[in-house]
C-alpha cells in the first residue's frame, strides 16, 4: 500500500509540473503576443563543401563528386563510394579508422560467402522440408565464430541456422571492446578466412582511364556521418556593414553579417611577404580606423588610389582602459590625427 501511494504521489506532482509549465507559457519579448515557430523538414543533397565525418574524429569536406563511372573501381568492376586522404592518419595518429576499415572489409566478405553457402544449399536442395539441416552453412559459420561459438551453434535448429546465416549476408557483426579487442593478428586471421589479402589493401583501377594504380589501395567498409555542417549555410559575403560599438571593428559572424577575422596568423603571413600596404589596409581602414574609413571611400568616388591611414580606434580604446586604472596616456602629434611622434605617459 506504502509503495503504491508513492508512486501515485510521484505520477500526481509529475502531472502538476507539467501543467504548471504548459499554463506558464513562454516569456516573450515586450509588445509580442503571441510568436510562431514553424520548423520544415528539407532533405539535401550532398555537395562540395559539405561535412562528414567517421567514428574516430577523422572530419573533413567533401572536394569532390564524380559520377560512379569515374571513381576507382575494384579488380570486379565495384566503384568504391568514397576516397580518403591518407595523409589525415599519421598526423592524428588516429588509426581506428584503419581498424575500422579492415575490419569492414573481412566481415563484409565473410557475411557474402555464407549468403552464397545459403543459396548454393537451397539451389541444391529445392525441396528442402523444415527440418533438414544446411550442414555446409553450418560448418562456414563455426569456421567465422571459432571454436567458442561451435557448440552454440551446434545447439541451432535447422531454421535457427538459416536465420542466421540470411542476417549475416550483408556483413558479420564485430565488437572489439577497448581493452578486450581484436589483435593485428586476429584482424589478419579475419582476412586470411575471407580470402583477402592480409595487408588488408587491394588492386584498384583509375575510373577515368581504366588503368591500374602503382601500389596496392586500402579499401575497405566503414561508418561515414554526414554532419550538420552545410556549405550552403555557412557561404557568406560582406562588403560594408554593422561595426561595433566600442572598438568600431567589423562584428563577426554570419549572423551578424560579420566580416573575416585576420588574425595572428594570417598577419605574419602578409609580414613574411613584405605586403607593407595590405597589411596597413587590413588594421587600419578595412578594420577600425573610423576617419580613414571615411578617406578610402571619399578617394574610391574621385578615382583616386592612394588613401591615408589614420589611429585605430582600439588604440583610443586602450588609452581609456589606461585612464580607467590611473595612468593617463596623451598621444604628442604635429599633425592630429596621423603622425605619432611621441607618446608621454604621466600618471596621475
Amino acid at each position: 500500500k506504502g509503495q503504491y501511494d508513492e508512486a501515485v504521489k510521484r505520477i500526481v506532482e509529475k502531472f502538476q509540473d507539467r501543467r504548471e509549465k504548459l499554463e506558464r507559457g513562454d516569456e516573450l519579448p515586450p509588445g509580442v503576443l503571441k510568436m510562431v515557430k514553424v520548423f520544415v523538414a528539407v532533405k539535401r543533397k550532398l555537395q562540395p563543401g559539405d561535412k562528414m565525418a567517421g567514428r574516430h574524429g577523422n572530419k573533413g569536406v567533401i572536394s569532390r563528386i564524380l559520377p560512379a563511372e569515374d571513381m576507382p573501381f575494384l579488380a570486379d568492376g565495384t566503384p568504391v563510394d568514397l576516397v580518403l586522404n591518407p595523409l589525415g592518419v599519421p598526423s592524428r595518429m588516429n588509426v581506428g579508422q584503419i581498424f575500422e576499415t579492415h575490419l569492414g572489409w573481412a566481415a563484409r566478405q565473410l557475411g557474402q560467402q555464407i549468403g552464397v553457402a545459403l543459396e548454393d544449399w537451397r539451389h541444391a536442395n529445392p525441396d528442402a522440408k523444415g527440418g533438414d539441416m544446411p550442414e555446409a552453412v553450418k560448418s562456414r559459420l563455426k569456421e567465422v565464430y571459432g571454436d567458442h561459438y561451435a557448440a552454440e551453434i551446434e545447439a541451432r535448429s535447422s531454421d535457427q541456422i538459416i536465420e542466421l546465416a540470411k542476417n549475416l549476408t550483408p556483413g558479420v557483426p564485430m565488437a572489439t571492446p577497448v581493452f578486450d579487442g581484436a589483435r593485428e593478428a586476429d584482424v589478419s586471421d579475419m582476412l586470411s578466412l575471407a580470402g583477402l589479402d592480409t595487408s588488408g589493401q587491394s588492386d584498384l583501377f583509375d575510373g577515368r582511364t581504366g588503368d591500374q594504380f602503382d601500389r596496392k589501395v586500402t579499401v575497405g567498409i566503414i561508418y561515414m556521418l554526414k554532419l550538420h555542417h552545410l556549405v550552403d549555410d555557412k557561404i557568406h559575403a560582406r562588403s560594408i556593414g554593422p561595426y561595433s560599438l566600442v572598438t568600431q571593428q567589423p562584428l563577426g559572424g554570419k549572423a551578424q553579417f560579420g566580416g573575416q577575422r585576420f588574425g595572428e596568423m594570417e598577419v605574419w603571413a602578409l609580414q613574411a611577404y613584405g605586403a607593407a600596404y595590405t597589411l596597413q589596409e587590413m588594421l587600419t581602414v578595412k578594420s577600425d580606423d573610423v576617419v580613414g574609413r571615411t578617406k578610402v571611400y571619399e578617394a574610391i568616388v574621385k578615382g583616386d588610389d592612394t588613401f591615408e591611414a589614420g589611429i585605430p580606434e582600439s588604440f583610443n580604446v586602450l588609452v581609456k582602459e589606461m585612464r580607467s586604472l590611473g595612468l593617463n596616456v596623451e598621444l604628442k602629434t604635429d599633425e592630429p590625427g596621423f603622425d605619432t611622434d611621441g607618446i608621454q605617459i604621466a600618471a596621475e
